[in-house]
């Protein structure tokens, strides 16, 4: 990533290389996000970023944030002060407090309306209304660390569905969801399966969204509430981030349940970490707007709550400003907030080779043909094997005695004398094509496939039918 003559340009690739250039104005780049650590940025490169307030994200392949640059604005010292002191005059447990019932709000809504396990939603319900007592940071750890644990075994026996031709390479734990801890670390890094990487890196396009929201308000993403500061983690960042976990998992489910995972996505390292492929890493990096959207609001809520617990000073000194949401001037000039924008479509697969096809549909076109024939014989056995039930011949008893009361009671003299088999054959056979299966159907009072028949000639109704059928066709003795 360089700068030549003005424009930013960037290229990337093996081999065959990709080259894109962007102009100062009506670049449309709101972030650059390089996954990997192989290339070269020039200090050039990021003041053309800065100046077009763009930000810049490095991640790892395994999700991790390797670095994030974004609009450099000035900070309020009296903001900071007021986020160091936070333990002290009891905001934290406040904030912290905030940030994790909805966040458990948001899991009791997905345990029980995505996964549909109404015990784990209860659990999870029971501790949300814990958090009213929570007057430590410790005390609302423990309660959150109970609630995950319900929320995570809700997920445990999850399918994860492959296409059918790549079943064969997939590894028996790839195919369900397990359990959230790795068994490679005992903690959710290091996923060992597909669903569980993608977790982990979506919580990192997360968290660097988070970064740079705080960052833009002149917060330290270094001083957290909740987690406990570390130098090799921004505490702040990971707190801000615990209300949108729930989304994040959402997006996750509705991939898991609604469409297949390609095993050329992912691969297994030696020790049994799984991994996303550049190109799976990239297209999960289409999702950093939707995260950017919803963190905004969450991060300047933050703000204000430290804002106003700092000791009281002169009323000139005004709120933080909402520069992420812009809601202070949307509420002043009367301005709707937009629509918060969906996730984009997870790409969908066909379910038997794989192959990449349109959105709604299951199968190609060439798996198509052999998978409506599989569901054909399928269909056709069960409905032998209903066909041939007791319930189901006892009814065919019954119509055929019906019939057969009707075809002795008949009289053939009733019928008049123009309407002749010739007639039928001639004159009304013909004109059945165009009447509906159903309208036959209920006029004879027969089944519906007894009704093709007649429609398409194969068999000659019982003389008893043919006035009713002449009505239909619209044949009289007249012609």
């Amino acid at each position: 990533m360089r700068v030549e003559r003005g424009h930013l340009v960037l290229e990337d690739g093996i081999g065959t290389r990709n080259k894109s250039r962007f102009a100062r104005v009506n670049h449309g780049i709101r972030r650059v996000i390089v996954v990997g650590s192989e290339g070269s940025v020039s200090l050039s490169a990021l003041r053309w970023l800065a100046d077009q307030d763009a930000a810049f994200v490095m991640l790892d392949r395994d999700g991790s944030v390797l670095a994030t640059t974004g609009p450099v604005r000035p900070s309020d010292a009296r903001l900071r002060r007021a986020q160091a002191l936070a333990h002290e005059s009891g905001t934290a447990v406040e904030i912290a407090r905030e940030l994790i019932s909805r966040k458990l709000d948001g899991q009791e809504k997905l345990a029980r309306d995505g996964l549909g396990d109404t015990f784990a939603g209860q659990e999870i319900a029971f501790a949300r209304s814990a958090l009213a007592n929570a007057k430590t940071i410790e005390a609302i750890r423990l309660i959150e660390s109970r609630a995950a644990l319900a929320y995570w075994s809700a997920w445990r026996t999850l399918p994860v569905n492959y296409p059918k031709n790549g079943l064969r390479r997939v590894p028996d734990h790839w195919k369900k969801f397990g359990g959230r801890v790795s068994p490679l670390t005992g903690s959710p890094r290091l996923a060992a399966n597909p669903p569980n990487a993608m977790l982990n890196y979506l919580y990192a396009l997360l968290e660097s969204e988070a970064r740079l929201a705080i960052a833009a308000l002149g917060l330290d993403p270094g001083l957290g509430v909740l987690h406990v500061d570390t130098p090799t983690r921004d505490s702040l960042a990971c707190d801000v981030m615990e209300p949108i976990r729930p989304e994040v998992d959402a997006y996750v489910l509705r991939w898991i349940t609604h469409e297949m995972l390609k095993r050329e996505w992912f691969f297994e390292e030696r020790d049994g970490n799984a991994r996303l492929m550049g190109t799976f890493a990239a297209r999960l990096c289409e999702t950093l707007p939707t995260w950017g959207r919803a963190v905004a609001p969450v991060a300047e809520t933050v703000a204000r709550s430290l804002w106003m617990a700092k000791p009281t000073t002169p009323s000139k000194y005004r709120p933080p400003a909402t520069r992420l949401t812009q809601s202070h001037r949307r509420r002043n000039e009367g301005i709707v907030a937009p629509p918060m924008p969906n996730a984009p479509r997870p790409p969908s697969v066909c379910r038997t080779c794989g192959a990449s096809i349109k959105s709604r549909r299951v199968y190609c076109a060439s798996c198509g043909v052999t998978a409506s024939r599989e569901c054909l014989v399928e269909a056709a056995k069960v409905g032998r094997v209903i066909a041939h039930s007791q319930e189901v011949r006892a009814r065919q008893a019954e119509k055929q005695r019906q019939h057969n009361t009707a075809a002795k009671a008949w009289n053939p003299s009733d019928q008049p004398d123009w309407l002749t088999e010739r007639v039928y054959r001639e004159n009304i056979q013909a004109r059945l094509a165009s009447i509906p299966v159903g309208i036959i159907a209920s006029a004879l009072d027969v089944s519906q496939p007894y009704a093709t028949h007649v429609r398409k000639g194969a068999c000659i109704p019982h003389p008893r039918h043919w006035q009713t059928l002449a009505t239909l066709a619209g044949v009289s003795g007249r012609e």
